[in-house]
């Protein structure tokens, strides 16, 4: 009996411990099921909002066109331009499935089978050789999560795909994975690597050229055929023998496409114009900041490409006839400015962008010696003088830029011609007669008539600035002298229209010139007959080979540092700036009548006879 007593009591203290275990271990599955339940909650809770898909926008270069609508430049922090998914070709989809994820179009987001069977061949292998994401955990992780390691991503890349899948089609979330998969060589995006690497748009590609894009993503610089052209190759052919098993291609396109050379350089952009680009550049990037590079843009410059052919093959053509005559290192700048509308048609800013990106055509300051005179005469008709009226050539000393220094100008030839005309003065570029007039109107008077009409660079006021003694910009004196050809006063004017990636107008230049204070109609007339006259009597005689009506002048400085011409037939304006960077003499008589009017004579015979008509939307 006393034996029967104590195994029930032992019984009962088993039945009570196991009891206390079982609470304790429900206590702490409770713990861990709220712990697990409680961090997966907090894991998906965090999630983002997978129609925000529906505004997708991806980092997209923006395009520069010619007034023509020809395309110029792309400008970008990632290379990269949309493309729909229906305008991708089947054959390139084909590829990045084959080798991405071949049952993409059977599951849901997540490939359990594909799972099993990556972790089949890495056990086997006894490393990772393969990878268990789908195409859209791809672009889940590219577009939604950071590129970490961790349990909590894996889950939430899963979550989300499932969500993706659910919302969108198989070809739209392809697209969105190609548009936004990174390609090597600055290259975003399939279309963007299609320029890249082959010079042509995604629905141009052949069948081995989307198998080597195809063979990219997984790892760019590995695989890149610029680096590594075998494993490029070795690559390719994986992806190549991926189609043909899945029959995809057939074996006589799995030949041909194996054969096909793979690219040995890639198709950077060594855009056209690139003076007018980098002046077009840092004008919108101070309005936009880095939405120029990211925003997919379309601007419509106002250069005109046929004209800028022509500015290119005349500044190449005059540095080498002055190369023969000089020692190397002559710079050129041109500029043409539609008289009308302030539009600049053509721009060279020296002779070569890609080996010195300076533009000598926006941001040289360079004094324009005579070039500077026609400001002092539009002055003297403003106050009523004509250009029959008399003016005396003769030695004159005025107070130079020093305490106790007197300064005398002479005429190029030394010699002086007393009493002559304004438009003989003008045409014969006479410095002392220049001088003498400027001194009679008073040189603030030259200098408000100056920047009246555009001249921006400051202006020091002095006697010796009626010669061009004061530093300008190529640039504004081009604009300035646009008010002798049409009496108004323009703005020179680089781009006309800014549209969005989706064609509404995000900015759009007004249509016509500036309203501004210019030049009245008979000082137009007046200042037309001067500048005429040195064509047709004076120091730029050779302009009359054009065998049509031009105005212009020459401009040289002390030593022969500058030689400029700046002229105007009734639809251009163009100046012409030779000289070298260093200040140095550009050779021995290169005057502005030997150094740039021969490039400027050279592109006014190129230059189309009509302002083109703009092409863009």
């Amino acid at each position: 009996m006393v034996k029967l007593e104590q195994e029930l009591k032992h019984a009962e203290k088993n039945r009570i411990s196991k009891m206390r275990i079982f609470f304790v271990l429900l206590s702490v599955f409770s713990v861990a099921a709220g712990i697990i339940i409680g961090s997966i909650y907090w894991m998906l809770s965090e999630l983002p909002q997978i129609k925000a898909l529906e505004a997708y926008k991806p980092i997209e270069s923006s395009r520069v066109y010619s007034s023509e609508g020809e395309l110029l430049a792309e400008l970008y922090l990632e290379r990269r331009t949309f493309i729909p998914h229906y305008r991708i070709p089947e054959h390139v989809k084909k590829a990045f499935v084959s080798i991405e994820d071949i049952r993409f179009y059977k599951h849901h987001g997540v490939d359990v089978i594909g799972i099993m069977r990556a972790l089949y061949h890495d056990v086997k292998a006894g490393s990772i050789v393969q990878g268990g994401s789908t195409i859209t955990q791809q672009l889940a992780k590219m577009l939604f999560l950071k590129p970490d390691r961790s349990i909590k991503r894996k889950i939430r890349e899963a979550v989300i795909s499932i969500q993706i899948e659910k919302r969108y089609t198989k070809d739209e979330i392809l697209g969105l994975y190609l548009n936004q998969a990174y390609f090597g060589t600055r290259a975003y995006g399939i279309e963007a690597a299609s320029q890249t690497y082959f010079g042509k748009s995604t629905d141009e590609l052949n069948i081995a050229e989307a198998a080597l894009l195809a063979s990219l993503p997984k790892a760019p610089s590995l695989y890149s055929p610029f680096k590594n052209p075998e494993k490029a190759g070795e690559r390719r052919r994986k992806v190549l023998k991926e189609m043909l098993k899945n029959k995809f291609i057939t074996e006589a396109q799995f030949k041909d496409a194996d054969r096909f050379p793979l690219p040995v350089a890639p198709n950077f952009r060594k855009y056209n114009a690139p003076y007018f680009i980098e002046a077009v550049r840092q004008e919108l990037e101070n309005k936009y900041g880095d939405e120029l590079y990211t925003s997919g843009y379309r601007i419509y410059t106002t250069l005109s490409a046929g004209m800028q052919k022509a500015a290119e093959e005349a500044v190449k053509k005059g540095l080498a006839s002055i190369g023969k005559r000089a020692r190397a290192g002559v710079e050129a700048a041109l500029v043409a400015i539609d008289i009308k509308t302030g539009h600049v048609k053509a721009m060279v800013g020296g002779s070569d962008f890609w080996k010195n990106q300076f533009n000598r055509a926006t941001h040289a300051l360079r004094q324009p010696g005579s070039a500077f005179k026609p400001f002092v005469y539009a002055a003297a008709v403003e106050k009523g003088m004509t250009s029959e009226e008399k003016i005396d050539d003769s030695p004159i000393f005025l107070k130079g830029s020093k305490p106790g220094e007197l300064w005398s100008p002479k005429n190029y030839d030394g010699n002086y011609y007393g009493s002559v005309t304004l438009k003989a003065a003008l045409a014969q570029s006479l410095n002392a007669a220049t001088v003498r007039l400027a001194d009679k109107l008073g040189i603030n008077n030259v200098i408000e008539t100056a920047k009246r009409l555009g001249i921006k660079s400051e202006l020091q006021p002095y006697a010796s600035l009626a010669i061009g003694a004061s530093d300008v910009t190529l640039l504004e004196m081009v604009s300035a002298y646009s008010a002798f050809a049409s009496g108004k006063r323009v703005k020179p004017v680089l781009y006309e229209k800014i549209l969005g990636r989706d064609g509404r107008i995000v900015e759009e230049t007004a249509a016509t010139a500036p309203s501004g204070s210019g030049l009245s109609e008979k000082t137009t007339e007046e200042m037309k007959i001067l500048l005429r006259a040195v064509v047709e009597e004076g120091t730029a005689q050779s302009a009359k080979e054009l065998k049509r009506l031009v105005y212009g002048k020459t401009g040289t400085t002390n030593n022969y540092t500058d030689a400029w011409f700046i002229g105007f037939d009734d639809r251009l304006a163009v100046g012409v700036w030779v000289g070298r960077d260093n200040h140095k003499p550009i050779g021995k008589k290169e005057a502005g009548s030997r150094a740039a009017l021969p490039i400027w004579i050279e592109f006014m015979k190129k230059a189309p006879l009509q302002i083109p008509q703009e092409q863009n939307p």
